[in-house]
């Protein structure tokens, strides 16, 4: 150990990840980084504990993301907080190129790249559309850009000195926690960097149900996010919502203007063309785009008061 480095806790939320987890703390068993003194998994069933075997585990009876990871948190002891997830793979030098930046721009949070990789057919043309800017928009971490300030970045690595300040994550959003509390971050003044340097591999969801379900609740809390942060949205960020509210109006009022079909037709046409630049699996990114934008759309749409959990 170096007394010239600060010292890191990894943490990891863990929810019916049994087959994935022994994988990522294999790649964080891999860190050239000289000072990660624990691993903390906040697990919620018997079998992500289990694969946890040999790190310190706590469990996390209320199940959420955000209550896990305030778990890991109050049971880690490192002056810098890295998060990992359970279905992600960290590079050997990701520990030691995250705390260098960390120390460098004096951010309060950094993070990287979320590179997704998939297996299967369906995972493959599901990676390609979260990678294309056509599904992901301007986000640097989904499609890379030179590093500096962003609003968010994927996972990242905290001083835990900044996290504390500010509350640590908010537990009332299932999802959207690390936005949310990158944007309380940024209120306080403090510095979210992105380090396009910093790779991290990512398993996509494995069919068109589990990507809907996935981007239906990333609607969802972002609607509770701008009730909860009105300046925060940003109008982008209604483009899902204006498309399918445009969709869905334009296919009821074509039952007496037929013509108007064209409208959704041409944007079909635009996801193909995305499609086929992809280069193989037309059809399936084309779907992956649109449930991806649809599902999004309609999860900030059809929101209610209160997030499920």
């Amino acid at each position: 150990m170096s007394h010239n480095q600060p010292t890191v806790s990894v943490i990891i939320p863990a929810r019916d990840s049994a087959a994935v987890l022994p994988r990522a703390l294999d790649s964080i068993e891999q860190q050239t980084y000289p000072n990660i003194i624990e691993v903390v998994v906040a697990a919620v069933d018997d079998a992500s504990a289990r694969a946890a075997a040999g790190v310190k585990v706590v469990r996390n009876v209320r199940g959420t993301t955000p209550a896990g990871l305030n778990l890991a948190i109050a049971a880690s002891k490192g002056e810098v907080i890295v998060r990992c997830d359970a279905q992600s793979v960290l590079p050997p030098h990701y520990v030691a190129r995250a705390v260098e930046t960390l120390t460098r721009t004096g951010a309060a949070n950094v993070g990287g790249m979320q590179v997704p990789m998939g297996v299967t057919p369906w995972e493959k043309a599901i990676a390609t559309a979260m990678s294309s800017p056509f599904g992901a928009g301007d986000a640097r971490y989904r499609i890379g850009g030179q590093a500096g300030p962003v609003e968010t970045v994927y996972l990242g690595v905290f001083r835990r000195e900044a996290l504390e300040r500010i509350g640590r994550f908010d537990e009332a959003f299932a999802r959207n926690q690390d936005y949310e509390l990158n944007h309380r971050l940024i209120e306080a003044g403090e510095l979210v960097w992105f380090d396009p340097g910093l790779e991290v591999l990512y398993r996509p969801r494995r069919s068109l149900g589990d990507l809907a379900r996935q981007y239906h609740e990333y609607g969802r809390a972002k609607r509770q996010f701008a009730r909860r942060h009105r300046r925060g949205l940003r109008w982008r960020q209604l483009a899902a919502p204006a498309l399918t509210v445009a969709i869905l109006v334009t296919l009821i009022i074509s039952i007496w203007l037929p013509w108007l079909l064209l409208i959704p037709l041409a944007y079909a046409m635009g996801l193909v063309v995305v499609g086929i630049t992809a280069g193989s699996g037309v059809f399936r990114v084309a779907s992956a785009l649109a449930t991806m934008h649809l599902s999004w759309g309609w999860g900030f749409i059809t929101s209610g008061r209160k997030q499920r959990r």
